[in-house]
C-alpha cells in the first residue's frame, strides 16, 4: 500500500506548477464550448488498480480519440443551450446505452430499441447517436440504461456539466452561485467479486442481492491515489484526481455526484458548505430569486443518481485567534476574518522535543509559516498550508478492502494567500 507521505509532496509540487487551472477549466474532462458539442465514445473492458495492490476488471466509456476506457467515463463539459451529440459504439459482451437524467427531449437513433433508449450491441461497429439540447445549467450524471444494476457497478457511468450562459465562473445563472474554484467529487462503490465473475465470463452467475462493496472511490480513485496528479501514467484508466486547493476567503464549488448504487454522506472538515442546487436545479423559490432555499450542511448526503452543488468557504472565522499570527497593527490579508485579526494564539505550545508530529504539520500553528522540526517530520507540508480531511462519514468507506487509510477520502488544502494556485 502506498503511504500518504509518498503522495502529497509530488501532488503539491505538480499542483503549484499548474495542473489546477482557472475556475472555468479546473475540472478535467472533455470540454466542448459553443453551440454544438460532439462526443464519440466506445464501451470497452479494461482494468483499474487500487492502492492496496488490487487490479480489477471494469467496463468503461472511452473517448474514441484515445481508445482508453475510463473509470468513471469522461466528464462532458458543455455550454447552456448547446446541441449535444453523443455517438456510442460497444465492444462489451452485453448491449449498452447512455441515458441523460435531467435532460429533456433526448433523441436516439441507430442500434436496437431498449426499455429506456436505443442500445448498441457488442459488435464494435454499430453506432447509436444521442442528441439533446442542454437547456439547464448544472451538474448531471449519465450512465448505461440497458442493465444499470450491473453496468453501473461495472463502471459505465460519468458526469455531465452544463455551464450557464451568464459565465463560466458561475454554477447557475445567479450571481449568488459565483465561485473562484471548482472541483468534481464523483462518488462510486465497488464489489470486486462481481467484477471477477464478469472477467471470467460468468455474467449469468452474478447475484446482485449478494453485492458487498469493499472499495470506494472519488473520481475513479481510492485514497491516497485521489491526491496523485491528474493523468499520471501509472493510472491510465483512472485519469481524474481529487485534491481541492484554495486560498482563505475564496468560494469553492463542490460538484458532488452520486454515481454508485449506495448512499454516501460526504463530510467536509473545516466549515459548512451551502447547498445551492440539487439534480441540476437551483434551490430557488421563484425564477430569478437565486438560491434562497439554499441550506448549510456539514455533510453532503449523496444519493444514487443524484447530484449536489455546494459552495464552501474558509476564512478562519470564529477560531478566536489570528491564524496568520498577525500583531494588531499588521494589515489585514485578503480572505482573513477581521474579527480575529491580531488575536494571540490561545495556548502555549510545549517544547518541540515533548511532542509527536504528523507529516502535515509545518512546525507552526500559523498559515504560511514553517519552523524547525526534528528530522523526518513535517515532510508533506511545503508552504505552511492547512489540511482538512474530506471523506465519507460512513467510516468503513475510508478503507481499501479493510486497509486504512484509503477509499472515499481526500484532503482540502488551504494555501497561504502569498502562494499562487494556478
Amino acid at each position: 500500500m502506498k503511504r500518504l507521505s509518498t503522495i502529497l509532496p509530488a501532488a503539491l509540487a505538480v499542483a503549484c506548477l499548474g495542473w489546477a487551472s482557472s475556475a472555468a477549466a479546473a475540472i478535467d474532462g472533455l470540454t466542448r464550448p459553443g453551440p454544438a458539442a460532439d462526443f464519440s465514445f466506445v464501451a470497452k473492458a479494461d482494468r483499474i488498480v487500487t492502492p492496496d495492490g488490487g487490479s480489477i476488471h471494469f467496463w468503461g466509456y472511452a473517448d474514441a480519440a484515445t481508445g482508453i476506457p475510463q473509470y468513471p467515463g469522461p466528464t462532458m463539459i458543455v455550454d447552456e443551450g448547446a446541441t449535444v451529440t453523443v455517438h456510442l459504439k460497444n465492444t462489451l459482451p452485453l448491449p449498452v446505452s447512455i441515458v441523460f437524467p435531467g435532460q429533456e427531449g433526448v433523441l436516439a437513433s441507430g442500434g436496437s430499441p431498449g426499455i429506456t433508449t436505443n442500445e448498441a450491441p457488442g459488435d464494435g461497429l454499430t453506432e447509436v447517436t444521442y442528441t439533446f439540447t442542454a437547456r439547464s445549467p448544472g451538474t448531471y450524471t449519465y450512465y448505461s440504461g440497458t442493465k444499470p444494476e450491473l453496468e453501473i457497478e461495472m463502471g459505465l457511468v460519468g458526469a455531465l456539466i452544463v455551464r450557464p450562459a451568464s459565465g463560466a465562473s458561475r454554477a447557475y445563472n445567479s450571481a449568488a452561485t459565483t465561485f473562484d474554484r471548482e472541483y468534481l467529487f464523483l462518488l462510486t462503490d465497488m464489489d470486486p467479486v462481481i467484477h471477477d465473475q464478469v472477467d471470467l465470463g460468468l455474467i449469468g452467475s452474478v447475484d446482485l442481492t449478494k453485492r458487498f462493496p469493499v472499495y470506494w472511490f472519488i473520481n475513479g480513485r481510492a485514497a491516497p491515489d485521489t491526491m496523485d496528479a491528474t493523468g499520471v501514467p501509472w493510472l491510465p484508466t483512472q485519469p481524474y484526481n481529487c485534491l481541492p486547493l484554495m486560498h482563505p476567503g475564496e468560494k469553492l464549488l463542490m460538484r458532488v455526484v452520486g454515481a454508485g448504487t449506495d448512499w454516501h454522506p460526504f463530510h467536509h472538515h473545516g466549515n459548512h458548505a451551502r447547498i445551492v442546487a440539487r439534480d441540476g436545479r437551483l434551490l430557488e423559490s421563484a425564477p430569478g430569486a437565486g438560491p434562497d432555499r439554499a441550506q448549510l450542511v456539514f455533510t453532503i448526503p449523496s444519493g444514487p443518481g443524484g447530484t449536489v452543488d455546494a459552495i464552501f468557504e474558509w476564512t478562519g472565522a470564529k477560531l478566536g485567534w489570528d491564524y496568520y499570527g498577525h500583531a494588531p497593527a499588521d494589515p489585514i490579508v485578503a480572505g482573513e476574518d477581521p474579527a480575529d485579526h491580531g488575536k494571540p494564539f490561545p495556548v502555549l505550545l510545549p517544547d518541540k522535543l515533548s511532542l509527536t508530529y504528523g507529516s502535515m504539520y509545518s512546525g507552526s500553528p500559523f498559515l504560511g509559516k514553517k519552523e524547525a522540526l526534528p528530522p523526518g517530520n513535517g515532510i508533506d507540508n511545503t508552504d505552511g498550508e492547512y489540511y482538512f480531511m474530506w471523506h465519507s462519514h460512513t467510516e468503513k468507506e475510508i478503507v481499501n478492502w479493510d486497509i486504512f487509510p484509503g477509499g472515499m477520502m481526500t484532503m482540502l488544502i488551504v494555501m497561504p494567500t502569498s502562494i499562487p494556485i494556478p
